[in-house]
């Protein structure tokens, strides 16, 4: 029965071109994480309602399917289902003109890959599927474009009838230490063919192989001449599917998980032949929120607007919009605040929110009917609605739940998070990563889904006492006057604690895995080292791999795609400062580094944008210089910064003589006619190099004339000065 299945979904997608074409644009959105990583939260409130930047997720990922074209969406929902449906009929989205919300109900799909099979079942009796479909999660922010994408995949499919999904990746550097990716993430090793973008290997560091090695199989390259292996890219979760693919899901009941057991099913199972492909973004944004970490960077990435039009002054999905001020600082129009508050970039206030006086708030996320006591730090934080701050406490890189209060003179230490109605009592101190609930710890671990599922036909958490958990009994944990229960780590999940946290990754744990780097630091042939381009006629891999420790190779890779793609989206000055700032913060850098990041990353474009010669390589530098010398500017102020400038430009001729290095005083001089180095940093930097080696004078003596020229110029001005001071006198 299933072959037959699977043989009319083949006939169904084979049809031609133009009944495909009549087809609606379909997407299977899942409102189920299927995960435990928003605990204790998610037992009160489904994750996709969980609001990020003061707008459920869900609005996010249907706001943006919409404006990609899809035309019907299938809302999946298992835990907490009637919280979901509720919302969505309450939404501007049932009534929506362009596109069509349907709910679908399940109270047995415990996984995804249950999900899938469930709509498999109802596709038998329904036939709602009526081709291929976007398939993504609830707790998507993206804003690519999906209609070309779909084109490929159609255009792919009557070419080769086994090509049944396309995954979308985007490039993101992991950490060379926490082996994550910037939304927290397990680094990801992937292999493709670099031709056809055909997937060949997928493989997530922690979960098959944590030494964050791989090990590819030989019998790769007997079938692809070439195969990419790449380290750096994310998984975006955003999957291009042809019917078959709810099939495969029907005749394996051991699929479960969409990538560790689907993907993996795939790429091993030679007897079916299907295939996989990716598509890689590059300009367009695509985040999952799968944990604390990625709830951090993708708030901030709104914040930044690198997920326009889908940001908190535009309104979409219903929301109320902000006003956008100075420093990246949203409003609402009726926020109180008192004149000797601080209101720090990158922050958002919501509606009816009231702020005391002395406060501090920066960096941080407040959502609607807050109220704010005096001399309040709020810092890296996440407050959602009507939470209540009384005078003189302090909260960093923690995220608090509506209906939270938090009493005078309380500390949050960093990493803290308190779910729906918390009392933390006064002058408590609440320890760093702690998780607090109003709901006591399950004694025993059940399942994720089964703990994620508990209340999946209601929509309070009061009815949680009804579900025979077993629970321990204690009193309020936060202090007498407080309300609340912190939850023990369990066992082995320590580091999940601090990796997957809002907060930053702290030094001592940096530290320890610096030393085990260092410890267990092995070379072994067998394994890849980093991305590059096995052939089958090559013995090795040459690649130049950078220091692992090396922080500052990762910052300026980041800084490098930020330009990039403020470049190309042509997007204002001071919305990239704000995103190089994040990275400074993140990487823990000086303005100094982001001076030579910045500086680095434009010669790089000015270096990649087509030149035959080194006078158009000049005036492609010359172009970007001029247009984004204020960028460079921000970062450049004093002498040091600009010393540092000079000394990447000058490391950058080194590596490129042929190219860079006969225009090394002509760009110097651009960079003091643009009043981006001052005569005081060049002149500093020639003293510096007075006493280097003849071998580092290369460049200071190419630009002996125009230094010459710049003392001339400085001992006039000097004489000037002195002659102006004798006729005052």
């Amino acid at each position: 029965m299933g072959a037959q299945k699977k043989g009319g979904a083949a006939a169904r997608v084979s049809e031609d071109a133009e009944v495909q074409s009549r087809h609606r644009l379909q997407a299977i959105l899942l409102a189920d994480s299927f995960a435990t990583k928003f605990r204790p939260v998610t037992l009160e409130r489904p994750k996709v309602l969980l609001p990020i930047v003061n707008v459920p997720m869900i609005d996010y990922t249907l706001a943006w399917l919409e404006s990609a074209g899809i035309e019907e969406v299938f809302v999946f929902c298992c835990a907490h289902s009637m919280q979901v449906i509720e919302y969505l009929e309450k939404s501007e989205w049932y009534s929506h003109p362009n596109l069509l919300v349907r709910t679908i109900e399940s109270h047995k799909s415990i996984s995804a890959g249950d999900a899938l099979r469930y709509m498999y079942e109802q596709q038998t009796e329904t036939s709602q599927i009526q081709g291929d479909f976007v398939l993504v999660s609830g707790d998507t922010v993206s804003n690519m474009p999906l209609a070309d994408l779909i084109q490929e995949h159609r255009e792919r499919k009557k070419k080769d009838e086994k090509a049944i999904m396309t995954m979308v990746i985007k490039q993101s550097k992991s950490s060379p230490l926490t082996h994550q990716s910037r939304l927290g993430t397990d680094q990801l090793f992937i292999a493709v063919d670099p031709l056809t973008k055909q997937l060949l290997h997928y493989e997530e560091d922690k979960i098959d192989h944590p030494s964050g090695s791989v090990c590819l199989e030989k019998s790769l390259l007997d079938t692809n001449p070439s195969v990419l292996v790449c380290n750096d890219m994310q998984d975006c979760y955003i999957d291009i599917c042809s019917p078959e693919v709810l099939s495969l899901f029907e005749d394996n009941f051991d699929y479960q998980h969409l990538r560790r057991h689907f993907v993996k099913g795939v790429l091993v199972d030679d007897i079916m032949g299907y295939k996989i492909f990716t598509h890689e973004i590059h300009s367009s944004y695509a985040g999952r929120i799968d944990n604390f970490r990625s709830y951090d960077t993708v708030s901030k990435d709104i914040i930044q607007r690198w997920t326009y039009p889908y940001v908190p002054d535009i309104n979409f999905s219903g929301n109320r919009p902000l006003k956008l001020g100075r420093q990246g600082i949203y409003k609402a129009s009726d926020v109180v605040q008192s004149r000797s508050a601080d209101v720090g970039a990158s922050t958002v206030i919501g509606y009816g929110t009231k702020i005391g006086h002395g406060d501090k708030i920066m960096n941080s996320v407040i959502g609607n009917g807050c109220s704010i006591g005096s001399d309040v730090v709020i810092e890296g934080s996440y407050i959602w609605n009507n939470v209540t701050i009384e005078d003189g406490c302090e909260i960093r890189n923690a995220i608090v739940c509506d209906g939270v209060k938090i009493r005078a003179g309380a500390v949050l230490q960093p990493g803290v998070v308190l779910s729906f109605n918390v009392v933390v009592g006064r002058d408590f101190v609440v320890p760093a990563y702690s998780k607090v609930s109003l709901l006591q710890q399950p004694t025993t671990e059940d399942s994720d889904e089964e703990l994620e599922y508990a209340d999946s036909s209601s929509g309070t958490a009061d009815h949680l006492s009804g579900l025979n958990l077993q629970m321990e009994s204690k009193a309020s944990e936060l202090g007498p006057d407080g309300a609340g229960y912190i939850w023990e780590v369990c066992e082995g999940a320590h580091d999940e604690e601090w990796k997957h946290s809002v907060a930053p990754i702290p030094k001592d744990k940096l530290s320890e895995i610096t030393q085990a780097i260092d410890d267990d630091d092995t070379d072994d042939e067998s394994v890849v080292p980093t991305s590059g381009e096995l052939k089958s006629d090559a013995d090795s891999i040459n690649t130049d791999v950078n220091d692992p420790n090396d922080d500052y190779y990762y910052f300026e890779k980041e800084v490098e795609g930020t330009v990039l793609r403020a470049v190309e989206e042509n997007i204002k000055v001071d919305l990239v400062t704000m995103e190089i700032n994040g990275l400074r913060l993140s990487f823990n850098m000086e303005s100094a580094d982001c001076a030579g990041a910045t500086f680095f990353s434009m010669i790089k474009l000015a270096l990649d944008t087509p030149h035959n010669s080194g006078s158009e390589l000049y005036k492609n530098a010359a172009s970007i210089i001029t247009k984004w010398k204020d960028l460079l500017g921000f970062y450049a102020k004093k002498i040091d910064e600009q010393i540092e400038v000079i000394m990447k430009f000058e490391e950058m001729c080194q590596e490129s003589p042929k190219e860079l290095g006969p225009l090394f005083t002509q760009i110097l001089h651009l960079l003091y006619d643009k009043d981006v180095l001052q005569e005081d940093a060049i002149l500093r930097w020639e003293e510096e190099k007075a006493g280097a080696d003849e071998a580092d004078k290369v460049y200071l003596k190419q630009c002996d004339t125009f230094i010459q020229w710049l003392k001339e110029a400085s001992e006039e001005e000097d004489e000037d000065d002195e002659d102006e001071e004798e006729e005052d006198n």
